[in-house]
């Protein structure tokens, strides 16, 4: 039986690489077509099928480092996440655990990576270690010499795959035995039996003493590193090793600190240090006597136990002779342990990255690589980071903007009562083409019919919605009323209603808060429609109709024919000349827009990004931060559209400053004109309803949510009344069995036995509300019922005890009259 352990691999299953490939590559991929990778898919099958079976085998080794490879390399052309579910059991755990699952391609690298480790470890336990061929074997398996083994695939799985996996799925989510305490123990610990294979060479190899002594010294120290790493790890990890793990190594790192005290006692004797040999067999038996005990106790392998055996026996002859020798011969004194020089440790064992690892090209050499004609994830992700940009630049700061700047504008505008000011002063009598065109507009929608229709709909849902919760309202009611007339007639023990029912009250209270709040928003649309439906109407007039609503001004008139003073007119065609440049910003703004809209439909970053990616060497992991210059160079040709935005933006700013200025002169020209006045507002009221008409189309649009909100909540609210249907019946059928026990209890009294009680009948659960036989209230008598009464008009009545009348009445529903 070997005298060192093994790590054991990471079991497997099989996975549906097929099916998720072909699923990755239509969604992320649309202008490719899966069936172009078929080879690349049945390549990664025949491959981790070679990688993840077999038994223990050199063989095996290059399978799993060329399987890797490709992993790496398909890890730089599909993202960690292709929807792939990948099972493996965590190490150590029994034959019917289950399995860890995560859809991450970098949990296959470090489970495959981990596996070459312990496949290295297998080997080189399975070792003969009786011969020095045996042993360079072993050691080599462990270490990373050539060809590279256990101890440096470790290290490589901790310092490059592990930071992967753990930057793709978080911290929280890291599978127990791929954590760093575990990774880090299996390190040390092929370490400690590669060190180990070395001391055991130069003894077979006949090395001196104080060589031999260093090299089991440094051997301790690993064992101790494994050993430490353990049981600084958390409970969960700690856990995860068998129980004889930590005797174990612990067993070890006790015998080779002993060995090494013992060699170096033998390395004193032969330099007439008789003393120094003396303490340190002194320190060796403790030692090793130490290690010997853990090891019975601790059930570690048979062999072990056996080499502490072997060695405590040497330390104890060794121990006995020298200190006779010492008394009888030498007389010399024995320091204590602390005062003789401290063995210096010699580190053989390398934890040295395989260059297979290190380097995975070199490991296919000539071998075709899966995917290697499919766009790498990472160009794949700039493209779509470039459109998100993109589309937010054109939307936000393009769109939005002018947007924004056009409100601004026909706000001022209104503000300002034009053009209305100046089209009642141009056209006396008659109707501006403008409104005209707006009040087509509005007759063309039917707009008055169209927000009636919206504003019924949704009263018409909000009704419905209300009278369900006021029936289930209805139904605990009913069920209360039940309650309270079987309380006045047979004293019971159980809760009232007005407790029983808590849950549901306060549940139904909820929604009746949320439909209020519901109704007060309708309510804001509906008044804004109350206060401007005679105005909205008014613009679905024919022209005559409409035109004859509308005062005539027949002021005095100019030589040009136009109503006001000169003066007047001055200012008149200085806000004109505003109006029109105003107008001119608007529609360049518009220009920009479309241009704008355009450009972002036709863009298409693809081909400089396929360029880009094609110039990245092959086994690059390309990531889209490499490409943040060309999508920052290709998001620079908005730039002009948001340029002349912000430009425009403060010419209309300018223009708007002036137009109040120039208004507030207008205005005051014409104070003295009162036809001018009437006809101003008429057309100023005519204009501001079909803004009002627009705003309450928009929220009535913005509002058709409104009907799948009252939808879902009437959903809602019949799951809740039919809880209360369900309630109700519950608490009925509690009532049946109550009444009937007490009224068998009292027509036929048993004394010999005492009467059941209401907690001990078994009642079915009722849905949210406290058990019904949990009350507080001290149980009231119960009302016996008499068999022999006095006849009704009998004198005898005035005797008779009659029970109290109700003193308590349930509560009502808010809103309900009591």
């Amino acid at each position: 039986m070997p005298n060192q352990i093994s790590i054991p691999s990471k079991k497997t299953y099989s996975v549906p690489l097929k099916q998720a490939v072909y699923n990755h590559i239509q969604s992320k991929h649309p202008d490719t077509h899966p069936e172009a990778f078929k080879w690349d898919i049945s390549r990664w099958e025949s491959l981790r099928k070679a990688a993840v079976g077999g038994t223990v085998h050199v063989d095996r080794v290059n399978a799993i480092i060329g399987y890797h490879a490709q992993l790496v390399f398909a890890l730089t052309k599909l993202p960690a996440d292709i929807g792939l579910e990948i099972p493996y059991a965590t190490v150590f755990s029994p034959p019917n655990a289950l399995p860890v699952t995560l859809s991450n391609l970098h949990y296959e690298r470090c489970s495959i990576l981990f596996n070459l480790a312990a496949l290295y470890s297998q080997l080189a336990t399975s070792e003969d270690r009786s011969n020095s061929e045996g042993v360079k074997r072993a050691s080599a398996f462990y270490q990373a010499s050539s060809p590279p083994f256990a101890a440096g695939t470790f290290s490589y799985l901790l310092s490059t795959a592990l930071p992967s996996l753990r930057t793709t799925i978080g911290v929280e989510e890291l599978p127990l035995d791929l954590s760093e305490a575990l990774v880090r123990s299996c390190e040390w610990l092929v370490l400690a039996q590669a060190q180990e294979c070395a001391w055991q060479l130069a003894v077979l190899g006949h090395k001196s003493n104080g060589v031999i002594s260093r090299l089991a010294a440094q051997v301790s120290i690993l064992y101790e590193s494994a050993l430490s790493t353990i049981r600084e790890a958390t409970p969960s990890i700690r856990h995860l090793f068998p129980t004889d793990w930590l005797p174990y190594l612990e067993t070890k790192q006790l015998h080779f600190d002993a060995a090494a005290q013992y060699r170096k006692g033998i390395d004193d004797i032969e330099h007439n240090r008789y003393g120094h040999e003396l303490a340190r067999l002194t320190s060796a038996q403790a030692t090793a006597k130490r290690g010997y005990d853990v090891a019975r106790r601790g059930a570690v392998p048979a062999a072990v136990q056996q080499d502490v055996k072997s060695l405590l026996d040497i330390v104890e002859t060794n121990f006995t002779r020298a200190q006779r020798d010492n008394d009888l011969i030498y007389h010399q004194d024995v320091p204590a342990l602390s005062a003789l020089p401290n063995i210096q440790p010699v580190l053989i064992a390398q934890s040295t990255i395989p260059s297979g690892l290190q380097d995975p090209k070199t490991v296919l050499g000539d071998e075709a690589v899966i995917f290697g004609e499919l766009l790498s994830w990472g160009a794949r992700m700039a493209i779509e980071i470039y459109k998100d940009r993109q589309r937010t630049l054109v939307t936000e700061e393009i769109i939005d903007q002018a947007r924004e700047l056009r409100e601004t504008s026909d706000r001022t505008l209104r503000s300002l009562n034009l053009p209305a000011a100046l089209e009642a002063l141009d056209k006396p009598v008659g109707l501006p083409p403008s409104l005209l065109s707006k009040a087509e507009e509005v007759r063309l929608d039917n707009g008055p019919q169209r927000i009636e229709k919206s504003i019924d709909d949704v009263q018409m849902l909000a009704k419905r919605a209300q009278q369900i919760l006021d029936d289930a309202y209805d139904i605990l009611d009913q069920e209360a009323s039940e309650d309270e007339k079987l309380q006045e007639e047979i004293h019971i023990s159980r809760l009232p209603s007005h407790q029983a029912n808590e849950d549901l009250t306060s549940k139904g209270e909820r929604y009746r808060t949320i439909l209020r709040e519901a109704f007060d928003s309708d309510e804001v649309v509906r008044q804004r429609w109350d206060e401007w439906e005679t105005n909205i109407v008014e613009l679905t007039y024919d022209e005559a109709t409409l035109e004859a609503s509308v005062p005539s001004s027949t002021t005095l008139t100019t030589s040009a024919g136009r109503s006001g003073t000169t003066e007047t007119q001055t200012h008149a065609r200085a806000l004109r000349v505003l109006l029109e440049q105003l107008d001119d910003i608007s529609r360049d703004r518009e220009l920009l827009v479309s241009r704008a809209e355009r450009l972002a439909d036709a863009d298409d970053i693809t081909p400089r990004v396929l360029k880009a990616a094609a110039a990245v060497e092959r086994w690059v992991d390309v990531q889209p931060s490499m490409f943040e210059d060309l999508l920052d160079e290709e998001l620079s040709k908005y730039d002009k559209f948001r340029n002349d935005i912000q430009q425009g933006g403060v010419k209309q700013e300018e223009i708007l400053a002036a137009l109040k200025t120039r208004t507030e002169t207008f205005l005051s020209s014409r104070k003295e004109d009162p036809s001018i006045k009437d006809r101003e507002h008429a057309l100023q009221s005519l204009d501001l309803a079909y803004h009002k008409y627009k705003e309450i189309i928009r929220h009535l649009d913005e509002g058709l949510q409104a009907s799948s909100f009252y939808n879902d909540l009437s959903a809602i609210l019949m799951q809740f009344k039919e809880t209360c249907k369900e309630w109700k019946n519950l608490r009925h059928l509690e009532m049946q069995s109550l009444t009937g026990s007490i009224r068998s209890m009292s027509l036929k009294p048993e004394p010999s036995s005492p009467a059941p009680s209401h907690a001990s009948l078994t009642l079915p659960d009722v849905p949210s509300s406290p058990p019904f036989a949990q009350q507080k209230t001290p149980a009231r008598p119960k009302r016996e019922i008499a068999m022999d009464l006095p006849s009704p008009d009998s004198a005898q009545w005035q005797a008779v005890e009659l029970p109290p009348p109700p003193s308590r009445s349930r509560p009502t529903r808010q809103g309900q009259k009591n």
